[in-house]
């Protein structure tokens, strides 16, 4: 997967690996149809923390989630 290039297909592919390390249970709450291409950057950012982590602690996971909130199309 080539994530230097902005497209809807990578903010999926982000956000569905995002969800999966972080182990989400509500998987209803983070959608990447929630997120846009104008926010990339961002996203791309929060992905490669998370990836790069094998533990989260709490405060590190609501820090993440709120982060991805404030990240949500309008």
């Amino acid at each position: 997967m080539n994530l230097t290039e902005k497209s809807v297909e990578n903010v999926d592919y982000m956000i569905e690996q995002i969800k999966e390390k972080l182990k989400v249970l509500n998987f209803g709450a983070i959608k990447p149809s929630h997120f846009d291409e104008e926010m990339y950057e961002e996203l791309k950012d929060i992905y490669e923390l998370v990836m790069k982590k094998n533990t989260f602690s709490p405060n590190e996971m609501q820090a993440i989630v709120e982060e991805l909130g404030n990240l949500r199309k309008r």
